[in-house]
């Protein structure tokens, strides 16, 4: 049983102790039982309605016995919450999609998150306890500053890679405001792919073997002489989907007439990276980076095709699970010794230390990592199974490494296996309609539903309004079960444009059934 101490220094207040779904009352040292269970998943707004009474927090986790209540075996988690009305915080998530969904309704559960602001949100984020939508131009950073001030906001939590790579980091933290998410320079560990593999080539972070280009000619003639497969990736930002892995030479030429001489991607194909080709397994793993200072968090395997299978053009991705079955301790900490923790070294060595979230986007083959990529933020829809997942305070966590104490932040994860399949527009990544109408979300029992591209219309019902719509996200005891529960809750959201695939997931159900059948025998 999981017992939370909650210390005030107020008195005769009533504390509260959780155990489980039932509340333990404490009064002048007294404990007892509440014969009423609690609704899984309200503990955490409870406790902020007792922070606001009481004037107390969550401040940090201990491992010890519980003084003064039941008897508790030694190393069992509780939260000390203690007298603090000043660490009672605003927050602002900025962004609209399925990853800012899923922050905005993790963070809000924490007791000290006094009131959450989403900028600008979706119709799934105002649905959520404690969360408002700001409609504020978060393009405008000043605008975004003077909201903070405005709302006393304490910490902000940038989703989206767009505004980073601009500087609304840098513009928020010269205000004084708290915020989770890297400076511009740091961001171009995203924001240019060339600047990226330039700084795993001088800090010898493994990485596949590349050159840049800015003349077609030129990059044709460096294709022919390496072969296919081989990868074409445009530089700059292209929502996901600025990566080709051509399987022929007329694949890679046609790649790089599109980018550098037809611009489909705009500016971001300015500049080419091309790369050999690495097959492996993918995995994305995240940290939390500040300085030479990181937490890692866990891993998680995205679906980046659009068809099952893996087939057809790469997308933002279109489903994720965790953890990732291909990520061991070895690996683990190799990531963490050969690419986090020299990626942060690096950055601080070259005068733009990283502070914020830090995507890994691996390779794994014979028992080794390579970096495909960096991304400066959560992933998507990867975020979602995380955010599920986290057993701890990722607003405390977020703080506190704001302050520079992220040596202290240590999270906890739930065993369970999370995934999440995205249900998409009919014709995404291509063309898409738009504005069809979406039923049957409060019908979904079995796991939440992140909004991403998502609207209402003039009648206030949802409608969908984006490529990737909704995110259904579950938990079970393996990835089958959560596989099931997922695809149970999608079966139940009526939508007629809607695509999703059919096998998110597949890789690790596969491996649990390899498993199932080789102890069978």
């Amino acid at each position: 049983r999981k017992f939370y101490q909650i210390s005030t220094a107020f008195t005769p207040i009533v504390s509260s102790y959780l155990c489980q779904d039932k509340f333990v009352t404490c009064k002048q040292g007294c404990l007892s039982f509440d014969a009423k269970p609690i609704v899984k998943g309200h503990s955490l707004s409870y406790l902020r309605a007792c922070h606001s009474a009481a004037s107390i927090i969550v401040m940090h986790s201990l491992r010890a016995p519980c003084v003064g209540g039941p008897s508790v075996a030694h190393g069992r988690r509780r939260l000390q919450v203690l007298a603090s009305s000043s660490s009672n915080v605003n927050v602002l998530v900025v962004g609209s999609g399925g990853r800012e969904h899923s922050l905005a309704w993790k963070l809000s559960q924490s007791p000290i998150c006094n009131h959450l602001y989403c900028a600008p949100g979706n119709p799934g984020t105002e649905t959520e306890p404690n969360v408002t939508n700001v409609g504020i131009n978060v393009a405008k950073h000043g605008d975004v500053v003077q909201f903070c001030r405005e709302k006393n906001v304490g910490l902000v939590v940038v989703g989206p890679e767009v505004p980073l790579v601009a500087g609304l980091a840098d513009d928020l933290q010269a205000a004084g405001v708290p915020t989770w998410g890297p400076s511009a320079r740091a961001a171009q560990l995203e924001g240019s792919k060339a600047f990226m593999k330039d700084i795993c080539r001088k800090y010898n972070i493994p990485t596949a073997a590349y050159e840049k280009f800015t003349d077609p000619a030129r990059a044709k003639a460096f294709i022919k002489s390496l072969g296919a497969p081989i990868v074409v990736k445009a530089s700059g930002l292209a929502a996901g989907k600025g990566v080709v892995v051509a399987r022929t030479l007329e694949e890679a030429f046609q790649a790089v007439d599109d980018m550098l001489v037809n611009k489909v991607f705009g500016n971001a194909g300015d500049e080419l990276v091309i790369e050999e080709f690495l097959d492996g397994e993918e995995v994305s793993f995240f940290a939390l980076v500040d300085g030479e200072a990181a937490v890692p968090l866990v891993s998680a395997q995205d679906h980046k095709a659009v068809g099952d299978g893996d087939t057809g053009p790469n997308t933002g991705g279109m489903g994720a699970y965790s953890p990732a079955p291909a990520m061991n301790d070895t690996i683990f900490k190799q990531v963490m010794d050969e690419i986090i923790y020299r990626t942060a070294r690096g950055m601080a060595a070259e005068g733009a230390p990283f502070r914020g979230t830090l995507f890994a986007g691996l390779m794994i083959k014979d028992g080794k990592a390579k970096l495909l990529e960096h991304n400066v933020r959560f992933g998507d829809p990867e975020c979602q199974g995380l955010m599920a997942r986290c057993d701890s305070d990722l607003t405390e966590a977020m703080l506190r490494a704001t302050q520079g104490k992220l040596d202290d932040v240590k999270l906890l994860w739930k065993p369970e296996a999370a995934l999440t399949v995205v249900m998409a527009a009919k014709g995404y990544p291509g063309n898409y309609p738009k504005g069809s109408i979406i039923s049957g979300l409060d019908q979904v029992t079995t796991a939440k539903v992140f909004h991403a591209g998502t609207s209402r219309n003039a009648a206030g019902q949802v409608v969908s309004s984006g490529g990737r719509v909704l995110n259904i996200t579950a938990l079970g005891k393996d990835v089958a079960e959560a596989q099931a529960q997922a695809y149970k809750a999608v079966k139940q959201i009526e939508w007629a444009d809607a695509y999703y695939r059919s096998d998110i997931g597949w890789r690790a159900v596969a491996r649990l059934q390899a498993a199932t059948t080789a102890k069978g025998h």
